[in-house]
């Protein structure tokens, strides 16, 4: 029987409901969306500058087989305006069944079709059948790293759930924890990170800045943006109206923490912002039960980048945070952080992007020197 790759609609809910559950018996851990209208930035008008749209492989008349998400939005590349699409998912039940194997790659066909200039960014390792099939297929695979700030170093080293994986492991790190040579590495470890990237011949100081706590963004945001935009070679518009989409005053979401949003003035000028999240994890399988913050979305010319950084980690700090973790492609902005003690762990999370998006962003060897990318351009902080 043919499948059609349609737009989710109300009439699909049950099928939905019904392909997650033979997920499950089959024993994966993925599903999709059962409400066809996405929780965050649905499209309610034509002009709008982002959105999200849920798409289905539908067999037959009644049987969903996968699915997948888009999230157009528009970019800034080397002073041209394009439209630009991160894509979520594929899922399909190849993952449980033999008979759909060829699905997944359908599937990022159909995306490619509808929306060429096409990337994603998330995935964590060669080794994952997707990154290897996008590999084949000739996309641009670009290693970025993850940044971890250790603010409890003991709870870190007890709570980690990734980190303590075996009993070995757990005993060493307890060991650790328990004698405070835990406490006294990490802090060597971030003091190292901070003398690197700290400016030759100037020594480190806090910065004259006056931070504001906002609700959303206004007209300052706009000059900010026209201001620095061409500062960078490819990043995603962050204009007023985009931000007060990707984070609506007063949004909440399970799948996410509420952002705290973070105007950064200096003199009287707005020189940058940024939006931080805290969340008490419980049970999770990365974090256990660490109290982690996350710096999710920021921007300012790149010679601000510290100032802006140290305002979201001070402002995690005192909201008791164990951890605070980043995601971040730009080199100034990496330096930024290790310049706020954060540890760069390299080669943690891929930028794949479509041939004819590596086409947009030729020559790359130069513009991946001024890539922008933060959580925010991903599917968001999911379970952040």
């Amino acid at each position: 029987m043919s499948i059609a790759i349609v737009p989710h609609a109300e009439r699909w809910k049950d099928a939905v409901e019904a392909f997650n559950r033979r997920m499950r018996l089959g024993g994966s851990r993925w599903g999709w969306y059962v409400e066809p209208v996405p929780a965050w930035i649905a499209k309610q008008r034509a002009d709008q500058p982002v959105w999200m749209e849920y798409w289905l492989a539908v067999e037959g008349d009644d049987q969903v087989r996968g699915g997948y998400g888009l999230k157009p939005q528009e970019w800034r590349v080397r002073g041209r305006s394009l439209v630009i699409t991160d894509w979520q998912g594929p899922v399909s039940e190849g993952a449980i069944s033999r008979k759909y194997n060829s699905l997944g790659l359908r599937l990022v066909r159909d995306m490619l079709k509808k929306r060429p200039l096409l990337y994603s960014w998330g995935h964590g390792s060669d080794e994952e059948p997707i990154v290897q099939m996008l590999r084949r297929m000739g996309w641009l695979m670009h290693p970025t790293p993850f940044a971890l700030h250790v603010v409890d170093a003991y709870r870190f080293l007890r709570l980690n759930r990734q980190l303590r994986g075996t009993p070995e492991r757990r005993l060493f790190l307890d060991g650790l924890a328990f004698t405070g040579l835990g406490n006294a590495a990490l802090s060597a470890l971030q003091w190292a990170s901070s003398r690197r990237s700290a400016p030759v011949g100037r020594p480190r100081r806090k910065p004259q800045v006056d931070v504001v706590e906002i609700d959303s963004f206004g007209s300052w945001a706009d000059e900010l943006w026209h201001r620095v935009k061409d500062e960078y070679a490819a990043l995603a518009v962050r204009d007023a109206a985009s931000l007060n989409l990707l984070m609506p005053p007063g949004w909440t979401s399970p799948e996410w923490s509420p952002q705290t949003r973070l105007r950064v003035d200096r003199g009287g000028r707005t020189i940058g912002w940024i939006a931080v999240s805290a969340r008490q994890m419980r049970d999770d399988p990365r974090f256990g039960e660490l109290h982690v913050g996350t710096l999710v979305d920021y921007f300012a010319h790149p010679d601000d980048a510290a100032d802006v950084v140290s305002a979201g980690l001070d402002h995690l700090k005192a909201r008791g945070v164990d951890i605070v973790i980043a995601n971040q492609s730009h080199p100034a902005w990496l330096r930024a952080l290790e310049e706020q003690g954060f540890v760069l762990v390299p080669h943690r999370r891929l930028f794949a992007g479509s041939p004819p998006l590596r086409e947009a962003l030729a020559p790359f060897e130069e513009t991946r020197n001024g890539l922008f990318l933060t959580n925010m351009d991903g599917h968001g902080p999911m379970g952040l």
